[in-house]
């Protein structure tokens, strides 16, 4: 009995990194070609279907036609990667937005 515990306190323990990398995570897109008034619910819209997405804001267009949507999504369940190609695939280039400095 005192083996099996054992046992089952070491599978515990190797199985713990893999269970805290998955969890609710957010990632800024930079979504290009978004001007008009129905572009940005097209985009917002888009990445609310795609399933592990449990929120999504989605910015005015700036001078440069691009938003930025903020997406809050489970990581065990889709990625930045999956939400560039369903916004792209809808005619909205996106990347992952890159921090400015100042």
């Amino acid at each position: 009995m005192k083996i099996q515990i054992g046992m089952f306190a070491v599978l515990g323990m190797l199985l713990t990194p893999f269970a805290a990398r998955a969890g609710q995570a957010t990632v800024i897109l930079d979504v290009h070609h978004a001007s008009c008034v129905l572009c940005g619910p097209i985009v917002k819209s888009t990445l609310a279907h795609i399933k592990g997405v449990s929120g999504v804001s989605v910015s005015q267009a700036d001078g440069n036609a691009d938003v930025m949507a903020t997406v809050t999504y489970d990581d065990a369940q889709t990625s930045p990667a999956a939400m560039i190609k369903a916004t792209t695939g809808r005619g909205y280039p996106a990347e992952i937005s890159k921090p400015t400095n100042g």
